[in-house]
């Protein structure tokens, strides 16, 4: 299992059947093949089932899509921070917008996986979101419009403004917060113009999950993150 460092390529696997059980593995192993060829970062979020799997069979950093903010104990059905760590993940999704939780679950969720030594993604929806969000120093904040997630429809050349808008807006509460960009990120070109909009990468599901050749879409983005980065 791989350190996570920017910038970097973060695939959501969310829960398409192109993503699940053995086509899991099957699409980290082409993430993995991506991140050695190029020599870059890419990070995979598998469903719950999925991430054992994924940890022990390929070498990239691995993130769960979503932890609760509970401690041990007797909490049916949460998703406890200590098991998934177990499992080799190297930190999670908090708050994505088809998994909104409350501000005060946020910073607990935070905190825990803080705690235990993992990484946090904080996703919100508006730069003002990600002003409010920052107050509780997740180690990332990505910026997704939700109205774009899974067009095809990128926010960083449809709405660059959000995305410059939340870059600033993290920055003056925290400046050492990175800011990921997601929502309709589906080509190489779509990576390097988030990059020049002061992000430090993207955050992306069905552009690579639902691509007929996930290696060709997921190697013209590292490409593009390559050059980009001069």
């Amino acid at each position: 299992m791989a350190g996570f460092s920017l910038p970097a390529i973060v695939v959501n696997f969310k829960c398409y059947l192109e993503a699940t059980g053995r086509k899991a593995l099957e699409l980290a192993r082409v993430c993995e093949k991506v991140s050695r060829e190029f020599n870059v970062t890419v990070a995979v979020a598998p469903q719950f089932t999925d991430l054992k799997a994924v940890t022990k069979e390929t070498s990239i950093p691995v993130f769960s899509q979503h932890v609760d903010p509970i401690k041990p104990g007797s909490h049916t059905g949460h998703i406890l921070v200590e098991a998934v760590k177990e499992v080799g993940v190297v930190g999670s999704l908090i708050n994505h917008s088809e998994r909104r939780v409350s501000d005060e679950a946020i910073k607990a969720a935070v905190e825990r996986l803080r705690e235990t030594g993992l990484t946090s993604i904080v996703c919100a929806d508006t730069p003002e979101t990600c002003r409010r969000l920052a107050s509780f120093n997740p180690d990332i904040i990505a910026i997704e419009p939700p109205e774009l997630i899974g067009t095809g429809i990128p926010v960083s050349k449809a709405k660059p403004e959000v995305v410059t808008g939340a870059v600033e807006a993290v920055k003056l509460v925290n400046p050492s917060i990175p800011v990921l960009c997601g929502a309709g990120i589906s080509v190489g070109g779509d990576v390097a113009a988030a990059l020049k909009l002061g992000t430090k990468g993207v955050l992306l599901a069905s552009g690579v999950v639902k691509a007929r050749e996930p290696y060709k879409v997921l190697a013209d983005m590292a490409k593009s993150l390559v050059g980009a980065l001069g």
